[in-house]
């Protein structure tokens, strides 16, 4: 088995990096490849988005399950984290990967529940996606997450949860 991984753009200049776990090189590029076109975008060369991404620890919370913010954020920042970001309906915990197991426990120890706890690629930008393009991006997206060798997709749009919901 290999790990690859593959970089390109969605509609509406979204960029998308995906990682790979295959036994056939030829067929996993093709089928990344197809999924591109078929879905109106464009499989890039190696390194053209992946310096827009960053490894890092994300702890999604949900607001309604969360202490204020003020608490959440002194628990986060003594175990570690970097960040404490506003997500509409959620809160997100971003740490260095190397502090994401003191960071996870410490929200726990807290008795606080977590939607998801993971080491991820974040983006350094989001690129607003609206209408068609939005539509189009998901479709990309949903296609190469159905791929079999297919093991994460990691993209910089950003379509507000009102249009997400209107999408389905």
């Amino acid at each position: 088995m290999e790990e690859l991984t593959y970089e390109g753009y969605a509609p509406g200049g979204v960029a998308m990096f995906v990682e790979t776990l295959t036994d056939n090189r030829n067929r996993t590029a093709q089928d990344v490849r197809h999924s591109f076109t078929r879905n109106g975008g464009n499989l890039g060369e190696t390194g053209s988005v992946a310096w827009m991404f960053s490894r890092k620890g994300s702890i999604q919370i949900e607001k309604s399950d969360a202490p204020d913010e003020e608490r959440l954020l002194e628990i986060a920042l003594e175990a570690g984290a970097e960040d404490l970001d506003d997500s509409e309906s959620t809160w997100e915990i971003t740490c260095d990967p190397s502090a994401f197991n003191a960071v996870r426990d410490a929200v726990a120890a807290a008795e606080i529940p977590m939607l998801s706890a993971e080491l991820t690629m974040l983006p350094q930008s989001t690129v607003p996606v609206e209408g068609g393009h939005a539509k189009q991006v998901l479709a990309l997206l949903e296609t190469l997450e159905d791929l079999d060798d297919v093991q994460n997709v990691y993209a910089n749009f950003d379509i507000p949860e009102a249009v997400m919901a209107e999408l389905g």
